[in-house]
């Protein structure tokens, strides 16, 4: 183990490590003696309400071999939008890299591994994660912090728990990723999660509150609470396998995103794969989603809904199969559907689009009709569309939002904060080109102390004015807009 000016937090100590044997007894006199002592991990502790077992604070440090331990609580923003209470956590351009690690946290609002602000970047490779209790995620990233995951085993329990909430960027690789109660994956705000040969299961089972009734794997969303800004949000996911056991498969409100799968096995809790409309965050009116989905060499099914205030555009690539419908209770929303010559849509039910583009041989009706912009399309013709543009309303966004509420979405993202709050500001409001302040000062156990800070969903906290009235979001328990 490697580490350049980073502090191992215990309890009571500020730089002590415990070395235990994590695999029984060491007999000195065994042949087997060497095979076990190279088991021997080294321990770090903390139970500090707000601490760190692990915190590099700009410097280059890497542990190797290690077993991370964290109790205590968090109940402020500081937790959900910096880090505090993080098991693991980098900051100000710190680059820490963790091989081999066994991490787990048992505290409300204690995330398992937490990279926070520009320039910082945490590698974590062949690593267990398990989060134990509401709102800790198993990995997160704000304020334009980056995470690279490769191998290992990853698990969130507990509400507001997602395996990932994304306010950055985070790249996960042939690894297997699992959340017992929130969403799998959430990415709020100009942000993005990539997925590469990954095992991914989400059973999003818990609420944090009632701005959204659906539940779902994969969240994309802008909760409009002022760390993340407004963008596009991405998620794409190559190989490996999606298994959902409830509720629907992609849900994007309030926020422009991206979407790309390639090749993905999916197993579905429903008949809802994709879902574009508003939900309760942002401006009534101008809170749907807009949404550039792509599917290339992929078998996929299910009912794609995208409301009056949403749009899509979708694009069937390279051998793909859609079986599913469209708005299957009218048009609503726009919606472009791109089909490449070797690749078919088979519906479901009668479904309404706005504009198509495919060969005579993309479609089967299979006894159903599809009215591309109110005409019923007729199987076997060639049909030559153009790409709908996003939604634009008149409503002016004058309500920044919250952060989901307990059991809601998790964290948000886009361009995360690239600095923490002034000392006794919360976070900015989001799209005006301004950055959260700078963190502030004052407890730094999260006890509400200091800068007034917001708790994570479900604690009945609310975050400060900020100086423009509006009050950031609380993030979602399910960590997702449940």
């Amino acid at each position: 183990m490697l580490a350049a000016n980073v502090a191992a937090c215990g309890s009571n100590k500020t730089a002590e490590t415990t070395v235990a044997a994590t695999e029984g007894k060491i007999e000195a006199e065994t042949p087997a003696m060497e095979s076990k002592t190279e088991a021997v991990k080294e321990t770090y502790e903390n139970s500090e309400d707000g601490g760190h077992a692990i915190h590099a604070d700009g410097e280059n440090a890497e542990y190797e071999n290690i077993e991370v331990k964290k109790t205590g609580d968090s109940d402020s923003e500081e937790a959900d939008f910096y880090g505090e209470n993080a098991a693991v956590f980098a900051e100000n351009g710190a680059t820490l890299t963790i091989k081999n690690a066994d991490i787990t946290t048992d505290g409300g609002h204690a995330n398992a591994v937490f990279s926070y602000g520009e320039g910082t970047t945490v590698n974590i490779s062949d690593s267990k994660i398990r989060t134990s209790a509401n709102n800790s995620g198993g990995i997160m990233t704000t304020g334009g912090g980056i995470v690279n995951v490769t191998g290992g085993y990853y698990e969130a329990n507990g509400k507001g728990s997602p395996a990932i909430y994304s306010t950055a960027d985070i790249t996960v690789k042939d690894a297997e990723l699992v959340s017992n109660s929130a969403q799998g994956i959430v990415v709020e705000g100009k942000n993005s999660v990539t997925l590469d040969n990954v095992t991914l299961t989400a059973n999003n089972v818990s609420k944090n509150s009632d701005k959204s009734s659906v539940y779902q794997a994969v969240m994309l969303y802008q909760s409009m609470s002022g760390d993340a800004d407004e963008g596009t949000a991405s998620f794409k996911m190559t190989g490996g396998s999606l298994v959902n056991k409830n509720g629907g498969m992609f849900y994007i409100n309030n926020t422009t995103a991206e979407i790309s799968i390639s090749d993905v096995d999916f197993t579905y809790a429903s008949d809802d794969f994709l879902r574009i409309e508003a939900a309760g965050w942002g401006k009534e009116g101008a809170n749907g989603g807009q949404v550039t989905f792509t599917a290339a060499n992929q078998n996929f099914e299910g009912n794609t809904i995208v409301d009056s205030i949403s749009t899509l555009n979708m694009y069937l690539n390279d051998g793909t199969v859609y079986s599913g419908a469209v708005n299957t209770d009218g048009a609503a929303g726009a919606v472009y559907v791109e089909i490449s010559d070797d690749s078919t849509w088979t519906l479901t039910g009668d479904s309404y689009i706005t504009s198509l583009t495919c060969d005579a041989d993309a479609i089967d009706l299979n006894g159903f009709t599809l009215y591309v912009n109110g005409e019923a399309y007729s199987e076997g013709t060639e049909s030559q569309g153009t790409a709908v543009e996003a939604y634009k309303s008149e409503v002016s966004d004058d309500s920044k939002g919250q952060r989901p509420e307990d059991g809601q979405g998790g964290p948000q993202q886009g361009e995360a904060p690239s600095e923490k709050p002034e000392e006794g500001q919360a976070p900015a409001g989001q799209g005006d080109g301004q950055q959260p302040p700078e963190k502030p000062e004052g407890d730094a156990q999260g006890n509400g102390q200091g800068g007034a800070p917001m708790g994570m969903p479900g604690d009945g906290q609310t975050p400060p004015d900020g100086g423009n009235g509006q009050q950031p979001p609380e993030m979602p328990g399910n960590a997702a807009g449940n």
